[in-house]
């Protein structure tokens, strides 16, 4: 059985790796089209601010891992899929035949139509190539612009502000990580970000970006401002690359449509990961979800399935947890509640901490959280577990940090525990 995975990130290495647990007889090849090896873009901020070397972002020793599992690593482009003939095609003009094909290339940074956006002092921060260029720029002491406050941007926030630069941050939306956290938590984050010296403005995008005098740009904003930087960097979300399979006749909506087994309109051919349009755990939909551990999910589950050995999606929770210069956020499943749902919040501005507990009947369906780290768990757990809570709803109605009391009693009744 020849295997072949397109896309060199975590689905793709977890897919091999479980490919070859299910089928030690196989040839199983990974074509990633970066010159690194497989490495994780999660560990990117820790190689900007030297916690890690390049190698420290690698998902597995490329000296051995791959050899010693019998898995061959091809660094070149896919240009082409037949599905018909049941080939790729690679950049260097030669093919390879398959029998299970998993697509797992991921997403690639969008480019807002912003005139200069192409200018050398203009950066992603997506791979390691691009992480190399922000090192040069992103200097003690120098001026940077980040364009997008979401979960990634927040990410590269916190690496740019222990490189000591002086950053100012630009988002489009009203509060930082608008797909994460709602007005309140987004405030707070905002305000924490202020106070550690950080310009941010919220409500607001850039019109333009031109060149000035020492290899500095000028960077201007909706709000008739401008700021000066050696730096711009774009992070203003992702788009899954599904541009491989077109005239294919595979589906693709959102991203490439796949059933509870990870596999597409193709019989023999599979997503996973970012650019897979995979179900969601708390709403049944097929929705892409451009998170590690859903990729990792999906590349397992996938591979079984190439293996022949059934095994089913039961849908990822959407889970987003981030540390923003010591202050945690996170939020879970439907955590901006739904139709005829209840809500339960606490808010102290003052000690920078908030939650936020969304219900549909008495499950708990959603939540997000600000400055409460000991509930974040829990609250996961809540979720996953659809326990119904009874008469400790009313309870975290009232006080919605007894997220642990509930789950103690709710899951000791169930013998979870």
């Amino acid at each position: 059985m020849q295997h072949i995975i397109i896309g060199a990130g975590p689905a793709g290495v977890v897919a091999a790796e479980t490919l070859r647990k299910a089928d030690p007889e196989a040839n199983i090849t990974i074509i990633g089209d970066e010159p690194e090896p497989p490495y994780s873009r999660m560990a990117i901020p820790y190689y900007l601010i030297n916690n890690i070397e390049e190698s420290g972002s690698y998902l597995r020793d490329p000296k051995t891992h791959y050899s010693d599992q019998n898995i061959e690593l091809v660094q070149q482009t896919v240009d082409k899929v037949d599905v018909t003939a049941k080939q790729v095609t690679l950049a260097d003009g030669s093919s390879r035949s398959y029998d299970m094909l998993l697509i797992a290339t991921g997403s690639r940074p969008i480019s807002p139509p912003i005139p200069g956006l192409d200018l050398p002092q203009v950066s992603s921060c997506w791979t390691l190539a691009d992480a190399r260029a922000i090192i040069e720029r992103a200097q003690s002491g120098s001026n940077v612009v980040l364009i997008g406050a979401g979960f990634i941007g927040c990410i590269i926030l916190e690496a740019l502000v222990r490189r000591g630069v002086n950053l100012s941050v630009v988002e489009m939306g009203n509060r930082m990580v608008p797909r994460m956290l709602d007005e309140n938590a987004g405030g707070l984050l905002k305000r924490w970000c202020v106070d550690k010296g950080i310009d941010v403005h919220t409500s607001c995008s850039v019109d333009a970006i031109s060149a000035a005098d020492n290899d500095q740009v000028d960077v201007s904003l909706s709000d008739g401002s401008k700021l000066s930087a050696a730096l711009v960097i774009s992070a203003t979300g992702v788009k899954p690359n599904t541009e491989l399979l077109d005239g294919t006749g595979i589906e693709i909506d959102q991203g490439i449509k796949v059933n509870r087994r990870m596999q597409t309109s193709n019989a023999d051919v599979y997503a996973a990961g970012d650019v897979a349009q995979g179900i969601d755990f708390s709403t049944g939909n097929y929705e892409v979800q451009a998170i590690q551990p859903t990729a990792t999910d999906h590349g397992r589950i996938a591979a079984l399935n190439m293996a022949g050995q059934g095994s089913e999606h039961q849908g990822t929770l959407n889970m987003n947890v981030l540390d923003t210069l010591g202050l945690v956020s996170c939020s879970f499943g439907l955590w901006m509640g739904v139709d005829g749902g209840e809500q339960a919040e606490l808010y102290n501005a003052d000690e920078f901490q908030y939650i936020n507990l969304q219900f549909e009947g008495d499950h708990l369906i959603g939540a997000s959280s600000v400055g409460k780290t000991q509930h974040i768990g829990v609250l996961r757990g809540l979720i996953e577990s659809k326990v119904h809570l009874g008469d400790w709803k009313a309870r975290l109605m009232k006080d919605p940090t007894l997220t642990m009391d509930a789950y103690i009693a709710c899951t000791q009744e169930l013998g979870y525990s």
